[in-house]
């Protein structure tokens, strides 16, 4: 008699978990290594079901002081729901030989508070799971600083270059578009 009710749990953990995993975006399976840190985000567990704007950095492109808006971005929306996540890459040759380099850049020299993750292959057949869904939805990057937004379903609403700005008209009605599809 003591085995049904356990059985019943194990049976209903599993269908739990099966039905999370069913929730969550293929863009959003995987996991990426936090900068300077041993933890790892859990892309599906942080993200899913939230608006996400997914950034490529690196630390010494001249598009670099683009941090400040993607941190006053994140600010300005993240009680409405937005997430931000920046993904530095040395795919196009300008991120710092270090990940203490690239910390002090991201968090001292321009104060981000979003997640950033350890430097990460972004373009070509290397490119990690995250970008290569990026990718197959719109475009891969073409340089630094391409921003996509995802929706709360994670589909790209859309993505721009690195010449956008964070406060562009265009990548800010994208973002309004991306909370907007919250349930």
């Amino acid at each position: 008699m003591r085995r049904f009710p356990l059985l019943v749990m194990v049976m209903f953990s599993a269908w739990v978990s099966s039905a999370q995993a069913a929730e969550c975006p293929a863009l959003l399976q995987g996991e990426l290594q936090k900068l300077r840190s041993q933890e790892r985000i859990d892309l599906c567990e942080t993200f899913a079901g939230k608006p996400l704007v997914v950034v490529n950095t690196a630390s010494f492109c001249g598009f670099t002081p683009q941090f400040k808006g993607l941190e006053a971005l994140y600010q300005r929306y993240k009680d409405q729901g937005l997430q931000v996540l920046g993904v530095p890459s040395d795919d196009f040759r300008q991120e710092a030989d270090s990940s203490e380099e690239t910390a002090k850049i991201c968090y001292v020299n321009y104060g981000v508070t979003f997640p950033m993750t350890e430097t990460q292959r972004v373009t070509g057949a290397d490119a990690v799971p995250l970008f290569k869904a990026l990718t197959a939805q719109s475009e891969a990057p073409g340089w630094n600083f391409t921003k996509y937004v995802v929706d709360a379903q994670g589909n790209v609403v859309a993505s721009f270059s690195s010449g956008t700005s964070p406060d562009d008209p265009a990548l800010l009605a994208a973002v309004k578009q991306a909370i907007a599809s919250q349930r």
